[in-house]
């Protein structure tokens, strides 16, 4: 689906606020992006998702510099610029650093072991990318190689990206893995989670 700057600048501050809401980014954490002629809509350096307002979303080229005066692109911008370009059929990036993804991810923990249906439909798994500096070369190398085949990843000791053809359903994605990573963090106080079998795992992979 196309949309305008207009329509793209609503799309982010919209779920930037839903972001806010929920706790996904707290603070000044996290970045947001959709692609945009040849490079992409960015929310700005110290930017606070919750809160965004139109000037603090810049158009930026796949150079990863600024086309806007005055406007800093955020630090990640090189992590959302290698998605695309990995996908092409993606338009909506979201990183954020929600307090049960990141604590996988933090912990050095993936979600690739398959617990619950809807997530083994919805993501196959979400693997755990090597640490590395935020914002560096190295923390984009080590994150981007999982999206050839996974929608979404963990960053260890950092946080969490997805991204998707739409921003509803990148969003929506994000919910529905917070709330695994919750439901997978419970069930260690009940012994641990019961692991699908390969077999019901692929069974479920079917239906798609």
């Amino acid at each position: 689906m196309f949309y305008n700057r207009e329509e793209l600048v609503n799309k982010i501050i919209n779920i930037g606020k839903k972001c806010g809401e929920k706790n996904y980014t707290p603070g000044y954490s996290g970045n947001i992006s959709a692609r945009y002629n040849d490079g992409v809509l960015i929310t700005t350096s110290g930017s606070t998702n919750s809160e965004l307002s139109e000037n603090e979303i810049v158009y930026t080229g796949p150079d990863g510099i600024s086309r806007e005066e005055g406007k800093k692109p955020s630090s990640e911008k090189f992590l959302h610029i290698g998605i695309y370009e990995k996908r092409p059929e993606f338009n909506f990036i979201i990183h954020v650093h929600s307090p049960y993804l990141s604590s996988f991810a933090s912990a050095g923990k993936d979600l690739m072991p398959p617990v619950m249906a809807e997530n083994v439909f919805y993501f196959g798994g979400i693997p755990l990318a090597e640490y590395a500096l935020p914002s560096s070369a190295e923390l984009v190398d080590n994150t981007v190689k999982y999206f050839d085949k996974y929608d979404a990843v963990l960053m260890a000791n950092h946080g969490f990206v997805v991204g998707s053809k739409t921003p509803e359903d990148a969003y929506f994605k994000l919910e529905l893995a917070e709330s695994y990573a919750q439901v997978v963090l419970n069930t260690q106080i009940l012994g641990g989670p019961k692991i699908l079998s390969d077999n019901e795992a692929k069974a479920i992979l079917d239906l798609r």
